[in-house]
């Protein structure tokens, strides 16, 4: 029996060591597939992995412009673009906000973004049965979906009240 990963980390989890996981992760991905994962790109990613909550484009270029020159925002726009299409980078569409993402979605066709009212983090959890359902709703009404997205808001179990 597999245990299911925690959809948030813990709050003392070792975010060091997250951040640079998926960091190497990111370095993997653009390798295996022949991208180039440039330094702005490194850069972006770096600023949405400080923390796990979800962050505008403008934000990003704030955190950016305390270590570099501050960068042109069709810059980390493309930036961003690159990363979502590499699926390293999510889009919270509620927040117009970008969430990094460390994990493989090669078998998962959908998650669900769990997004906690208290603390601002996002976790992820496969949706693959919810969006199938949804799709298959919307084509038997003869409309064609492109896209999916599912967001839950509510609170975590690291900010919930004790019962």
């Amino acid at each position: 029996m597999t245990t299911a990963k925690p959809a948030f980390p813990a709050p003392g989890h070792d975010h060091d060591r997250c951040a640079a996981d998926a960091l190497h992760h990111a370095e993997t991905v653009c390798a295996s597939r022949g991208q180039r994962f440039t330094p702005i790109r490194r850069q972006v990613l770096s600023a949405l992995l400080a923390s796990h909550r979800p962050l505008g484009a403008y934000e990003i270029i704030d955190e950016l412009a305390k270590q570099i020159a501050r960068p042109a925002p069709i810059t980390i726009y493309r930036a961003l673009d690159f990363l979502m299409e590499n699926g390293l980078v999510h889009r919270i569409e509620s927040r117009n906000a970008f969430l990094a993402c460390a994990h493989d979605h090669a078998d998962t066709a959908m998650v669900a973004f769990l997004i906690c009212d208290s603390c601002g983090s996002v976790g992820e959890v496969p949706a693959a049965p919810v969006a199938k359902s949804l799709n298959d709703a919307a084509r038997g009404t003869g409309f064609l979906p492109k896209m999916s997205v599912v967001e839950i808001t509510g609170t975590c179990g690291h900010c919930k009240p004790a019962n």
